[in-house]
């Protein structure tokens, strides 16, 4: 079917993937954060118990230095030891309840983040595979994994420790300042003087870091595709020595994205610094201002130091909401990218109310059809013709005529834009698609193994085709013999791309595959071209077996291989222009007879 990939990555400009991934959009966004809280919804009842335990677990730092000032005020200065003692007590076991709620909170919210997790991965994988093969035409399969991965794992961090965990920072700065005021009001206020630069340090370190987060994306998209298409296309970079061509490449690209991220880092190592500089001056002003007042028997020495690890633990959770901004960010980055996905509405669709093909006889009929890959630009038009049931029908025609387009179709992996298509005398856009393919199958020129077993390959792991159907399918391929001699037999592995597999043994699995399922239909696209002849001419056996009371579709370049086929079509520029049998076409000494002659001179060539 039609291929897709990524485009040049250099520095001559953005591809389509980059520009996908520079995507950012808000910091904030009101309707994505609505959507994802929509997959939050079925575990409710967990963030009503986070945000309950993270209530209480932000309120026990707080209490600590309150304890510390009734030690020192109550008990330290009146010389009162028990009391000292219970006060100790109390700190110890605030840590402890703190420690047990602080696990349960970590547990529970990393628990809620894998499962909305695994529910998100599951609906964009179930829609991908939803997708029309147009999609994946102009789609790279790097940016689609990305998607699955990269960013719904930005998304389980949001989750995670993104959305529940901001609640625990705000609670506890609420806390901080509900005992400095019950405290000492005046002091409060003498502490939160240097709030202003905060939030003016905070509000730049957040415009910075949001440009440099744009650098960021944008150069690991650049470095992604580059990655994803050199190692697809490995073999041709070693085979004309490029690889030290490539190497630089990507070494100026990797410098780009190192750049980008020192940027970064110099904008992180400003801003903490900054942040312990004005917590320095908050407890600087409070020794000034409380130690004035101390002095003059207005504030006791516990409201002091109570106040100073006040300071402390306030600035903590103000640069625990800067690193919560980062995830927010690429979240909301993330999740835009995620939703452009899953709103792409580049599906064939199934009728409301389909026919269901009963005793299926096998005839196939094409009336004026055209189809366009892109608006405008037909590859192929006007195409009439009709298949009986049980007959074998050869498509041939040169490179570009519109052969595989007929099967794209046929089994509707693209809809036509005029015409109709019908399988015993139902339209195939009245028919369900699953039930359609199920009817059909169809053995590739390239074949595709997936990882697994030489059984699971075969069945493709459906329940309805047992073991002894795959063994006898795979005999009358002929494939038998080889996989009788490798070590595991049918439960041999299957490397990924079936790497340890020659070309013809993938074919000849690939075969026992279409036979298997026991088609109503069976379609071969240059099913013989990439074999042996000693291949060949198994399949040629296998194919005489398989013919029989079924009809079948031949693309081939061979003709010698569809010299008995019951008709011929000849495909030329999108139209059909001959349709014969093969003494018949040679008979015109049009088109065919002319591919003919090619490669009979071409015979004569390779045996002279």
């Amino acid at each position: 079917m039609r291929g897709g990939g990524a485009g040049n990555s250099g520095k001559g400009g953005n591809t389509p993937y980059e520009k996908d991934d520079e995507v950012l959009g808000k910091a904030y966004d009101a309707r994505l954060m609505k959507r994802l809280l929509g997959y939050v919804k079925p575990y409710r009842k967990y963030v009503v118990l986070a945000i309950f335990l993270n209530v209480l677990v932000a309120g026990f730092g707080p209490l600590r230095p309150y304890l510390t000032k009734i030690a020192i005020d109550d008990k330290i200065t009146n010389g009162d030891y028990h009391g000292l003692l219970l006060i100790s007590v109390m700190l110890l076991l605030s840590l402890i309840f703190q420690s047990v709620i602080q696990y349960y909170l970590t547990f529970y919210t990393e628990y809620m983040g894998q499962k909305i997790i695994y529910d998100l991965r599951i609906k964009i994988f179930s829609h991908v595979q939803r997708l029309a093969l147009k999609y994946f035409d102009k789609t790279p399969n790097g940016r689609i994994v990305t998607r699955v991965t990269n960013d719904v794992e930005a998304l389980n961090e949001l989750f995670s420790s993104g959305i529940v965990m901001v609640f625990s920072d705000v609670f506890i700065i609420v806390w901080i300042f509900a005992f400095m005021f019950a405290m000492s009001w005046d002091l409060s206020l003498v502490t939160l003087s240097v709030l202003p630069l905060l939030v003016y340090a905070t509000f730049l370190f957040r415009k910075k870091v949001r440009e440099s987060y744009r650098d960021v994306r944008l150069h690991l998209a650049r470095l992604n595709t580059y990655m994803q298409e050199h190692i697809t296309g490995m073999s041709i970079v070693q085979l004309f020595a490029k690889d030290k061509d490539e190497l630089r490449k990507f070494s100026e690209i990797n410098a780009d994205h190192k750049k980008s991220n020192i940027v970064s880092i110099f904008y992180h190592a400003v801003f903490f610094p900054v942040v312990e500089f004005l917590s320095s001056l908050a407890i600087a002003l409070i020794i000034w201002y409380g130690g004035g007042n101390v002095i003059q028997g207005l504030m006791t020495v516990g409201v002091l130091f109570a106040f100073i690890q006040y300071v402390e633990m306030f600035f903590r959770p103000i640069r625990d909401l800067a690193e919560k901004y980062n995830i927010m960010q690429t979240a909301m980055a993330s999740s835009e990218r995620i939703f452009k996905l899953m709103d792409n509405n580049t599906i064939i669709p199934s009728p409301e109310n389909p026919v269901s093909l009963q005793n299926i006889k096998g005839e196939i009929e094409f009336k004026n059809v055209y189809h366009a890959y892109n608006p405008g630009e037909y590859v192929l038009k006007d195409v009439s013709f009709k298949i009986n049931p049980g007959e074998t029908v050869a498509i041939v025609g040169a490179t570009g005529a519109g052969k595989t387009t007929l099967i794209n179709i046929l089994t509707r992996f693209y809809d036509i834009e005029k015409g109709s298509i019908t399988i015993d005398g139902t339209d195939i856009r009245n028919i369900n698609i699953d039930e359609l393919r199920r009817r059909v199958s169809i053995v590739l020129q390239d074949v595709f193994l997936f990882s697994g077993t030489i059984k699971s390959n075969i069945s493709l792991n459906s329940s309805e085709i047992t073991d002894e159907m795959a063994i006898e399918a795979s005999k009358i391929v002929g494939a038998h013999n080889f996989i009788s001699e490798l070590p595991g037999m049918y439960e041999e592995e299957v490397k990924e791309k079936g790497a340890t597999l020659s070309v013809g043994q993938k074919q000849l699995i690939s075969f026992a595959r279409a036979m298997a399922y026991n088609p109503s239909i069976l379609i071969l696209d240059e099913a013989t071209s990439s074999v042996d002849t000693e291949t060949e001419i198994l399949i040629q056996k296998a194919i005489e077996k398989l013919l029989v009371n079924r009809t079948s579709i031949v693309i081939a370049h061979r003709l010698s291989t569809i010299q008995n086929a019951d008709k011929i079509i000849v495909m030329h520029k999108g139209e059909l222009r001959e349709m014969g049998t093969h003494q018949e076409l040679l008979s015109k000494k049009g088109i065919y007879y002319k591919l003919y002659q090619l490669q009979y001179k071409d015979q004569e060539i390779k045996t002279s």
